[in-house]
């Protein structure tokens, strides 16, 4: 099983367009401690000539030019690209869907519901029913392409932030999608977005080769007291990394092969080489995933 990080941080990516937050801002002067990041997404393959995209992030175009893997190879149209699985509805995991709409023929697998949140929307009619077949991704149901095994599974979550207006008396909870890929005896786990650690998360995880985990925001409260964002981590659905429920605590004792964290926020000191908490982190047995970033096993 061959993984590649086509993008590893939270919606925006690092630096992010128009935001001078300590770490952005180092991004902007070129400090080498840090290195920019496209927006969150991965391409899985057992074979390096039919590839599964998880998630389509709106750079996915830029992704695709930086991965050779990915690249047209015969006659006048052609992409390896053969499905896409989305984990959710979230912006920064579908939009870049609309940078495949040049009639060419891939699956897309998703749940019904964010089926109806893309179908809900215009712009997506551009992915022609007729080329891009819709595919329901079922909850505990293997699905097997192109010699990997997919068990989609449910993890806590929230309705994406273009939803929460029509959510019923502010119920914004919703359930969201991780992902176990299989091949060769080997098991990857995908969770890119995570609002809380439960024992059935644990559980799941456990005896994983490698393990890529929602790494959005360092503490809870980090968007809040760097004046970004009047919302905490937890509001916005996800798992800080450090603090009593945080995932360093969280999974510390859930046994896993190789444990990496992705879908950074630009706000996310860790994001700086050497810094304290990018310190703390490495310390605890964890990495930061990069673009471009290779997995093998």
């Amino acid at each position: 099983m061959r993984l590649l990080v086509l993008g590893s941080a939270a919606g925006g990516g690092l630096p992010q367009w128009n935001c001078r937050c300590p770490v952005c801002s180092l991004a902007w002067a070129g400090d080498p401690r840090v290195t920019p990041r496209t927006q969150s997404g991965l391409a899985v393959s057992t074979d390096g000539e039919r590839w599964l995209l998880i998630n389509a992030s709106p750079d996915l175009r830029q992704q695709i030019l930086a991965n050779p893997a990915l690249w047209p190879r015969e006659g006048r149209r052609h992409s390896p690209i053969e499905a896409v699985i989305l984990t959710n509805a979230e912006i920064d995991h579908v939009l870049g869907l609309l940078m495949l709409r040049e009639r060419q023929p891939f699956a897309l697998h998703a749940t019904a519901a964010t089926h109806a949140a893309l179908a809900a929307n215009p712009m997506f009619t551009a992915l022609d029913p007729a080329v891009v077949r819709r595919r329901d991704l079922l909850p505990e149901a293997v699905l097997s392409l192109a010699g990997l095994e997919l068990l989609p599974f449910p993890v806590p979550g929230k309705l994406p932030l273009y939803q929460e207006e029509a959510a019923p008396d502010g119920e914004l909870a919703a359930e969201i999608l991780g992902l176990e890929i299989r091949a060769g005896g080997r098991r990857c786990v995908v969770v890119p977005n995570c609002a809380r650690i439960t024992p059935d998360l644990c559980a799941r995880l456990k005896g994983a080769d490698l393990l890529l985990f929602d790494g959005t925001t360092y503490e809870d409260d980090e968007m809040v007291r760097l004046g970004l964002s009047h919302k905490t981590a937890a509001r916005m659905g996800h798992v800080p990394m450090a603090g009593p429920s945080g995932s360093l605590a969280g999974l510390a004792d859930v046994s896993v092969g190789r444990r990496v964290f992705l879908h950074l926020n630009n706000s996310n000191p860790t994001l700086i080489a050497g810094s304290p908490e990018h310190a703390a982190v490495l310390a605890a047995g964890w990495e930061l995933a990069f673009d471009g970033m290779e997995l093998v096993l």
